[in-house]
C-alpha cells in the first residue's frame, strides 16, 4: 500500500488560494481524501467560514486523538516583493515556496497524511479526530470555536488534542508549546475642546492626557513572569489626532495598546486596572476618556505531563533533539482547545511564516509527517 504523500498534498493546498476567510477548495480536498480513508466527515460551517470535522472510529468507543490545524493564510501583500509564486508551491533546491507552505499547510498535510496511513495499517483501538479550519488568520469567531460547537451538540470528543502550527524557533524539533500568553486590545479615545493654539487656556487639549495615559501604561510593569510564562508585555501600538492643522488644538485623539499576559492576570483584572488609569488621567486633566476593550483569548497552560512527554518522546525519536516546553509566542487556536480537553502544539520551523517568499524545507515535511505518526502509534500503544 503506497504511502500518502504529505509533500504533494502540502502542494496542493498552497495552489489553493486560501486567504482568510475564503477556502478556494481546500478543505475539499481534505474531505475527498479523508472521505476515502474511511473517516466520518462532517462540514462545521457557521458565518460563512467552511470547517471540517472528520472522525476514523466509532464515536465514544475507546480514547480519541485529535489534531487541529487551519487551512487559510494571511494576504500575501505586493505580490512584486516575492520572487516566487506566492501560490505556486515551486520546488527549488529542496524548498518549496508559496503563502501558508509554513502556516501552516505543510502541517495540515503532515497530520492528515500521518492519520491516514495510521488507520489504514494499524487500526486503532479508539478514533482519530482531525478539526480543520479556514477562520484561524481572521477573527477566529467562526473556526475551531464553531467546530467545538459542532462537536458539542452532535456527542463527539477528543480526549486529547494535538495542534499543529509551527512552533520551533530555529530546528526541527526544538520546542512544544504547551500554553499561551492572552490577548487582548484597548482602544482608547479622549475628549477635550477644540481651540486655537495660540489661545490654549480657552481650549482643553486631550493630547497632553492621552500621552500622560499611555506614559503610565506604558511604563508599568505587570508582572516578573511565573513559573511556565515570561513577563507581560504592554505595546503601544498607535495614536493618532487626525489633525492637519498645526493652529488648531484638537478635540479628540485616540490610541490603541496591545497586551499580552501571563497567568497572573486574566482579561477582566487587566480591563479593571486600565479603567482606572483611565479614571485617573481622566479626573486630572478634566477630559472625557471612553474605552473599548476586546480579549482576543485568556491564558493558558497544560501542565507538563502524558501529553507533552509523548509529544516530546516522539520528536526526541524521530530528530534527535529534546524540545524545549514552552509558552512564547502570539495566541493559537488552541485558546479554544483547552476547554475542551488537554492540548498541546507541535509543528515546524516557523522562520518565514507571514513573510514574503515564505517557505519550507521538503525534508521537514516528511519528518514532521514521521512524528506525527509516532504520536499516533505510541498513543494507542
Amino acid at each position: 500500500m503506497a504511502a500518502t504523500d504529505p509533500v504533494q498534498l502540502t502542494a496542493r493546498l498552497v495552489r489553493c488560494a486560501s486567504v482568510t476567510p475564503k477556502n478556494d477548495g481546500a478543505l475539499e480536498i481534505i474531505h475527498e481524501m479523508l472521505s476515502d480513508a474511511g473517516f466520518d466527515c462532517a462540514w462545521a460551517d457557521r458565518g460563512g467560514i467552511r470547517n471540517l470535522f472528520a472522525r476514523w472510529g466509532s464515536r465514544g468507543n475507546g480514547r480519541s486523538f485529535g489534531f487541529n490545524g487551519h487551512t487559510d493564510v494571511v494576504p500575501i501583500g505586493n505580490p512584486d516583493h516575492w520572487t516566487m509564486p506566492p501560490f505556486g508551491a515551486e520546488i527549488r533546491d529542496g524548498i518549496m515556496y508559496g503563502r501558508g507552505t509554513t502556516d501552516m499547510k505543510s502541517g495540515v498535510a503532515a497530520f492528515v497524511s500521518a492519520a491516514i496511513d495510521f488507520v489504514k495499517e494499524t487500526p486503532p483501538d479508539g478514533s482519530v479526530v482531525l478539526t480543520i479550519t479556514g477562520d484561524e488568520e481572521g477573527d477566529s469567531v467562526d473556526g475551531t470555536a464553531a467546530i467545538l460547537d459542532f462537536m458539542a451538540e452532535n456527542g463527539e470528543r477528543m480526549d486529547v488534542c494535538l495542534v499543529g502550527e509551527p512552533t520551533c524557533p530555529d530546528r526541527m524539533g526544538d520546542m512544544i508549546k504547551i500554553g499561551r500568553r492572552g490577548s487582548m486590545t484597548a482602544w482608547f479615545e479622549v475628549i477635550g475642546t477644540q481651540g486655537h493654539s495660540a489661545y490654549p487656556h480657552r481650549a482643553n487639549n486631550p493630547l497632553p492626557a492621552m500621552m500622560r495615559l499611555m506614559d503610565r501604561l506604558a511604563s508599568h510593569t505587570l508582572d516578573a513572569g511565573t513559573d511556565h510564562f515570561d513577563p507581560s508585555t504592554l505595546a503601544v501600538v498607535t495614536v493618532d489626532t487626525g489633525n492637519p492643522a498645526t493652529n488648531v488644538i484638537p478635540r479628540n485623539c485616540s490610541a490603541t495598546v496591545n497586551i499580552r499576559f501571563n497567568d497572573s492576570h486574566t482579561g477582566a483584572s487587566l480591563t479593571e486596572w486600565l479603567e482606572e488609569e483611565a479614571s485617573r488621567v481622566r479626573d486630572a486633566y478634566g477630559v472625557d476618556i471612553k474605552m473599548t476593550i476586546k480579549v482576543s483569548g485568556e491564558s493558558f497552560i497544560t501542565p507538563p505531563g502524558e501529553l507533552s512527554a509523548l509529544v516530546s518522546d516522539a520528536v526526541a525519536a524521530e530528530t534527535g533533539v529534546k524540545p524545549e516546553l514552552s509558552t512564547t509566542g502570539g495566541t493559537s487556536d488552541a485558546r479554544f482547545i483547552k476547554a475542551h480537553c488537554p492540548v498541546v502544539e507541535f509543528g515546524l520551523v516557523g522562520q518565514s511564516m507571514h513573510q514574503v517568499d515564505e517557505h519550507v524545507a521538503v525534508e521537514q515535511i516528511h519528518q514532521l509527517k514521521a512524528i506525527y505518526a509516532r504520536i499516533l502509534k505510541d498513543y494507542f500503544a
